[in-house]
C-alpha cells in the first residue's frame, strides 16, 4: 500500500507557512483544513462511483456520483478534529467517528479514553484524521480498534510524518495507505517530529 507524500507546489508553501512559528492560530487552523481538503482529493482518486443519468440545462447525460454515505472519516482526538473541515467541506455526508487518546509525555504511549463510531464500519471506506505521524502508537491503536469493530477499507491522512512512524505503522498494519504532505527528517528524544511544526493540537486551538 506505502505511502503517498502530496508533491506539488502549493502545498510546500502552505507547509511553510505551518511551520513558521510565527503564524496565528487563525491562519494555522485553517491552512490545516486547506492541506485535509488536498490530502482527501488525493485519498479518493480511487473511489467507486455510481453511474445516474441527469438532465442539465442543455441536455440529458450520463454522470457519475459518490455515495457520500459510504464514508467515514474518524479524527484522532483532539487534533485530528482539526482536519476535518477540510473533508466534510467536500464531503458532508460522510459519517462522522471520534476516538479519544492523548500521549502519556513520560512513555511516549497513547493513552485511550473515548471511542465512538458510525455502524456497518465493515460497508464503508474509513478514513482515519491525525496531523501528526510521530511514533506512530496513537494512529496503530486507533487502526486496530477499527479493524475489531469491523472495519476492512483503511486509510491514514496526516499532514506531517515522522520514517519512523511510518515504519513502526507499516509493520503493524501494512495493509493501510498513508497520506502525508509531507516526510520529515526524524523524531527526536521527546518524541517530536523534526523539524515538524510544534504541537499540532495545541496550534490548532491555541492552548499554547
Amino acid at each position: 500500500m506505502g505511502v503517498i507524500e502530496l508533491n506539488h507546489p502549493l502545498v510546500s508553501h502552505k507547509l511553510t507557512i505551518l511551520r513558521d512559528k510565527n503564524t496565528g492560530t487563525k491562519e494555522f487552523r485553517e491552512i490545516i483544513g486547506e492541506l485535509s481538503t488536498l490530502l482527501c482529493y488525493e485519498a479518493l482518486k480511487d473511489a467507486k462511483t455510481d453511474e445516474i443519468q441527469i438532465e442539465t440545462p442543455i441536455c440529458t447525460m450520463k454522470a457519475h456520483k459518490l455515495n457520500e454515505d459510504n464514508y467515514a472519516f474518524v479524527p484522532i482526538l483532539r487534533a485530528g478534529t482539526g482536519m476535518l473541515d477540510g473533508l466534510i467541506r467536500i464531503m458532508p455526508n460522510a459519517k462522522i467517528g471520534h476516538i479519544g487518546m492523548y500521549r502519556n509525555e513520560e512513555t511516549l504511549k497513547p493513552v485511550k479514553y473515548y471511542y465512538k463510531t458510525p455502524k456497518d464500519l465493515a460497508n464503508r471506506e474509513v478514513i482515519v484524521l491525525d496531523p501528526m505521524l510521530a511514533t506512530g502508537g496513537s494512529g496503530i491503536d486507533a487502526l486496530t480498534m477499527l479493524k475489531e469493530d469491523g472495519a476492512t477499507k483503511l486509510k491514514f491522512l496526516c499532514i506531517i510524518a515522522a520514517p519512523e512512524g511510518i515504519k513502526k505503522m507499516q509493520e503493524i498494519h501494512p495493509d493501510v495507505p498513508i497520506y502525508c504532505a509531507a516526510i520529515d527528517e526524524h523524531l527526536n528524544e521527546n518524541g517530536y517530529i523534526v523539524p515538524g511544526l510544534g504541537d499540532a493540537g495545541d496550534r490548532i486551538f491555541g492552548t499554547k
